[in-house]
C-alpha cells in the first residue's frame, strides 16, 4: 500500500535505513499517531515510576489520605498535582471515605465549587458530607427540604450528629410553624443518638426525662443519663489529652468557680461544660465542623440570621431560628435563648451562670408577634 506521497508502508521485519520496524498491536492506542511521545521514558532517559503504578493501588492510597486528612488543603494539594491524581482523587471510592476534617470548609471560603465538592462526596455515600451539606442547606442557604433530606440520609446510616440535629428540628418545629413540633419524634431521635454515644443527645434526653418533655417524667432515669453524659465527656477529655500529650494534672484540678468559655474577653481560657461542679476542669470539646461553619457564616453577618431572628446563645452551636420566637429563652434574665436543653445546660456552666441577673420583668424586643411569646426555660 502506498501513501499519498507515493511511499510504501514498511512491512514486518523490513530494514529501513538500518532501523528494524516491527508491527505492534495498537489496540487501545491512537492509530493516527506513530511518533514517540515527547516525554516518553526512552527520550527522557529515565523511567517514570509513578506512571507504572497500578490504578487500584493509587486509588487505595488516595482513599487512605482522604480518611486521614487533617484539613481540606491536604486533599486539594493532591488535586492540583497532576491530571492522573486529580481524576483518581475524585473517584466515588475516595470521596466516600473523606473525613470530617477534610470536609471542614470555612464559611469565608464557601463557593459554588465547594458546594459541588460536598455534593459529590454526598452522592458517593459519605455520611459526613451528607450531614455537613444538609446543615448548610437547611440553616444557611434556607433550602429546608433538601437539607433535611440530606441529614435524614446520614441519620439512616446511624450518624449520631445527624440524628441529634433532626431531634432539635423536631423539638422546635424548625422550618415550619409552631404547630409542626413533634416532641415524641424528637425524643425518639434523641434516644437513638444517645444509644450511639452522642454526648449532647444524652444530655438532652436526660433533661427531657427530668422535665417530662415529650416523654413520661422519670427523674431518676434522667439523672442517670446526665451522669452518663458527664462520664463520656470526661473520657473524651482524657482521650484527647493523651493523644495531644497534654498533662491531665493541669486541668484535673478543683475550681470553685465555673471556667468561662473562650471568647474575645477570655481567648486562652479552657472551658468546662458540666464537670466543674465535680472537681474537673475539662477542656471544652471541639465543635463539629458543621457547627463551626454555622457560627462563622452568621458571625460574618453580625450574628443576625434574619429580621427578628436570633442565634442559639451557646457559642459552640451556631443554629439560627427559622421563625420568630422559635427558641426558648432564659426565664431569669430573658437575655439569652437556646435551641435545646443541652445547649442551655452547657452554656449555663460555661458562661451564663456568671452573667445571669434576675429582673422583675422582661419584654420581647420586637413585641408579641409571629407565634406569640417565647417559651421560657429555667436555669439549673
Amino acid at each position: 500500500m502506498r501513501t499519498r506521497r507515493g511511499l510504501c508502508y514498511p512491512r514486518a521485519d523490513v530494514c529501513v535505513d538500518k532501523i528494524v520496524v516491527k508491527r505492534r498491536d495498537f489496540t487501545g492506542y491512537n492509530m493516527a499517531c506513530r511518533k514517540r511521545q515527547r516525554f516518553s521514558p526512552v527520550i527522557a532517559g529515565n523511567s517514570d515510576l509513578f506512571d507504572a503504578l497500578p490504578d487500584d493501588l493509587v486509588i487505595s492510597i488516595l482513599s487512605k489520605l482522604s480518611s486521614s486528612a487533617s484539613c481540606p488543603s491536604d486533599f486539594i494539594n493532591v488535586l492540583i498535582t497532576c491530571k492522573r491524581l486529580n481524576s483518581f482523587a475524585l473517584q466515588p471510592l475516595v470521596l466516600s471515605k473523606a473525613s470530617s476534617k477534610l470536609l471542614a470548609i470555612k464559611a469565608e471560603n464557601w463557593s459554588e465549587s465547594a458546594h459541588r465538592f460536598l455534593k459529590c462526596c454526598a452522592d458517593a455515600g459519605n455520611v459526613e458530607a451528607c450531614y455537613t451539606l444538609g446543615m448548610i442547606r437547611f440553616y444557611c442557604l434556607q433550602n429546608r427540604g433538601s437539607g433535611a433530606s440530606l441529614m435524614a440520609k446520614a441519620a439512616i446510616s446511624s450518624h449520631a450528629p445527624a440524628l441529634y440535629s433532626l431531634a432539635v428540628i423536631q423539638f422546635n418545629g424548625s422550618g415550619g410553624s409552631k404547630n409542626d413540633k413533634d416532641l415524641r419524634a424528637g425524643v425518639a431521635l434523641c434516644a437513638r443518638a444517645a444509644f450511639l454515644g452522642h454526648i449532647d443527645a444524652l444530655r438532652e434526653l436526660g433533661h427531657c426525662l427530668q422535665d417530662g418533655y415529650g416523654v413520661r417524667q422519670n427523674i431518676t432515669e434522667g439523672r442517670r443519663f446526665l451522669v452518663q453524659a458527664n462520664a463520656r465527656e470526661l473520657a473524651a477529655g482524657l482521650s484527647s489529652a493523651s493523644v495531644s500529650n497534654i498533662a491531665t494534672c493541669s486541668w484535673l484540678t478543683w475550681s470553685p468557680h465555673p471556667i468561662p468559655h473562650p471568647t474575645n474577653r477570655h481567648p486562652n481560657v479552657p472551658g468546662c461544660p458540666l464537670l466543674s461542679d465535680f472537681g474537673c476542669n475539662v477542656p471544652a470539646p471541639e465543635a463539629h465542623p458543621a457547627n463551626k461553619f454555622l457560627t462563622d457564616w452568621f458571625g460574618s453577618r453580625d450574628g443576625i440570621p434574619g429580621p427578628g431572628l436570633r442565634l442559639c446563645s451557646h457559642v459552640g452551636c451556631g443554629r439560627p431560628e427559622t421563625r420568630k420566637h422559635e427558641f426558648r429563652r432564659c426565664s431569669v434574665c430573658g437575655a439569652v435563648n437556646y435551641c435545646s436543653r443541652a445547649c442551655q445546660a452547657l452554656d449555663w456552666k460555661l458562661r451564663h451562670k456568671a452573667e445571669c441577673a434576675p429582673v422583675e420583668r422582661w419584654l420581647d424586643e420586637e413585641g408579641v408577634g409571629g407565634d406569640g411569646m417565647d417559651e421560657v426555660i429555667a436555669e439549673s
